[in-house]
């Protein structure tokens, strides 16, 4: 099982759940990926859920914050990205047409981090690794594996994130839609796709997805422990088979099993 000790700045790093049941989710989560959970404590009555593998972090959930709350925010996965300077990204986000949501903070002297939206109204995190560097597995049954855009314009979000993060595009398409996928540095991390009128007035989304050994099996899972299936298992023709899923707190997330190898 390939291991992590830091990630190239441009990586998706890190999946954290703001849910407004942590508890429930916590449950959900670890019967769906079979997941242990370390509980630390973060303030008054608050503790930050751990997710791990054989003692290595990939994800995490937190209580969703009353600020989002108050403003409608509905519970979601924060999506971090790993980056060398918080504060010098976040400028180079502005200046390219992006918003700040949350400026650059310390996360006590774990790392130091912001809260972005790209000019299409997709929001993500950035992280600035100190004593936490992000997941210590990736693209392994159990942890994040890809990170997908849905946005109503992949023009403007491809150019925003290729200079925000250096990140190259390859966009292919056939007869049911077009599709672009992001490297960083040589590594294929992310996609992206477009907010289709079926979709109605959702707004543009980051989306993780999580590796499992089995599509299928891992999809029964979601909807014996609570969730819901929104798309069933369907294969990506010479990719693998995936599913999108919803717990039960609502929060969307895929699952992936990719082909065998030839």
């Amino acid at each position: 099982m390939p291991e992590f000790t830091s990630h190239t700045p441009g990586t998706f790093c890190w999946p954290e759940l703001a849910t407004t049941d942590q508890q429930g989710a916590v449950a959900f989560y670890r019967g769906l990926f079979g997941w242990d959970v370390d509980e630390s404590p973060v303030g008054p009555g608050m503790t930050y859920s751990m997710f791990n593998i054989k003692g290595k972090g990939v994800g995490a959930a937190a209580m969703l914050q009353q600020a989002e709350r108050d403003h409608g925010v509905p519970p979601h996965w924060n999506n971090y990205i790993s980056v060398a300077n918080a504060d010098e990204t976040v400028k180079r986000a502005v200046a390219l047409g992006g918003k700040v949501l949350a400026p650059a903070f310390d996360v006590m002297d774990a790392g130091r981090m912001a809260v972005l939206q790209d000019p299409t109204g997709a929001s993500f995190c950035i992280w600035q690794p100190g004593k936490h560097f992000g997941a210590a597995i990736l693209r392994e049954p159990g942890s994040l594996c890809w990170t997908e855009l849905v946005t109503r314009d992949p023009k403007t979000a491809e150019k925003f994130y290729t200079s925000l993060f250096g990140w190259t595009a390859k966009t292919s398409a056939d007869a049911a839609m077009e599709y672009t996928e992001f490297s960083n540095q040589g590594t294929l991390q992310a996609g992206m796709m477009k907010l289709t009128p079926e979709m109605g007035d959702m707004p543009p989304f980051w989306l993780p997805y999580f590796a499992v050994a089995d599509c299928d099996a891992a999809a029964a899972r979601v909807t014996q422990l609570g969730g819901r299936l929104h798309k069933p298992p369907a294969d990506i023709p010479h990719t693998g088979r995936f599913a999108i899923a919803g717990d039960p707190q609502g929060v969307g997330f895929a699952l992936f099993t990719p082909a065998p190898r030839a």
